[in-house]
């Protein structure tokens, strides 16, 4: 996990708070096929909006939640609102070689 300044916060509540969620934790929980469709979601656009539907809680907060979908996927926690929350993961540069 990275650490983000400010700015780049600010940025990314901007880009991405009109958005809808593309990811739903359901009463399955943070499964692992739900874990790699986070991870394939950061790797295309960097930031992810994810909802934690009620029935996912079962006595824990989002933010455990959260905190636990974030250390699997290696992303960094940017927001979490109420069940709502937002991840980032800086996309890798990938080499081309010159021509």
């Amino acid at each position: 996990m990275s650490k983000l300044t400010a700015g780049i916060k600010r940025r990314i509540k901007r880009e991405i708070s009109g958005e809808k969620p593309t990811i739903w934790v359901g009463k399955g929980g943070a499964s692992q096929n739900l874990l790699e469709e986070i991870g394939k979601q950061l790797e295309q656009r960097e930031m992810v909006k994810v909802k934690i539907l009620k029935s996912a809680l079962e006595g824990k907060k989002a933010c455990e939640i959260a905190s636990v979908i974030a250390d699997k996927t290696g992303a960094t926690i940017v927001e979490v609102r109420g069940h709502t929350l937002v991840l980032y993961k800086r996309r890798e540069k990938r080499f081309k070689p010159p021509k």
